[in-house]
């Protein structure tokens, strides 16, 4: 099973009043483990940065200035993501994002499926507790001093690791019942039927010819209802 743990930054919050994304970061899993592949963008808004943006992402006018636009990279991101599940921290902000952009391209828009919200699992799993990334973090001992300013590769590799966390451990699949054999149902069917045999020699008697003289002495006080004499 392909997964993309995805993040993006942004200028600000909504996409309809003028804000856009500025940085894609996205980290491949399959069946829960890293692959190594990676998708990361910046990308020129074609507005200046809010001086709160600036200060939560680092990210400058000038920066940005020579990067792609979204129309430009739009194409290779939804090739890059595919219809792998997107595993995302809040992920009605960044769809509403991602949407707003491949609409004004005529792109296909990502359907809301497709998205597993990381933040909606923590509420459901800790009512009543914080469920910010940085508080998953600190619940399950992910490392994240380096995370300064808010990175969106930084961030969807923090995120990679809360979301195996969250959905039972980092080694989800760790099997610690028996494992099945490999053989064919046949050989298994065949097995199920096998019965001890008797030994084509009988083991020799560990009693002593004192022991034996004791015990039929013992048996004969018994009578004839002894029922080592019934067994005989």
């Amino acid at each position: 099973m392909r997964e993309i743990v995805l993040d993006t930054e942004t200028t600000g919050f909504e996409p309809e009043s003028g804000d856009r994304i500025v940085e894609i970061g996205a980290v491949e899993l399959f069946n829960h483990m890293p692959t190594g592949a990676t998708y990361h963008q910046y990308i020129n808004p074609q507005r200046r940065m809010p001086a709160e943006a600036f200060a939560v992402h680092g990210l400058g006018d000038e920066f940005l200035a020579d990067k792609p636009v979204f129309a430009q990279i739009g194409q290779a991101f939804l090739d890059f993501i595919g219809d792998a599940k997107l595993v995302i921290h809040n992920a009605a902000f960044d769809m509403k994002f991602l949407n707003f952009e491949l609409k004004k391209m005529g792109l296909p828009q990502i359907p809301w499926p497709q998205a597993i919200d990381t933040l909606a699992i923590a509420k459901q799993k800790f009512p009543g507790s914080p469920a910010s990334l940085d508080a998953l973090c600190r619940r399950f001992g992910v490392d994240n001093s380096k995370r300064e300013k808010h990175g969106a590769l930084l961030d969807s590799e923090i995120l990679a690791e809360v979301y195996l966390e969250l959905i039972g451990g980092r080694q989800p699949d760790l099997v610690l019942a028996p494992q099945r054999s490999q053989k064919s149902e046949t050989s298994q069917a065949a097995d199920s039927d096998w019965r001890p045999r008797p030994r084509p020699t009988p083991l020799p008697s560990r009693l002593t010819e004192a022991e034996t003289e004791a015990h039929t002495a013992f048996v004969a006080k018994l009578g004839d209802a002894a029922l080592w004499l019934k067994r005989q």
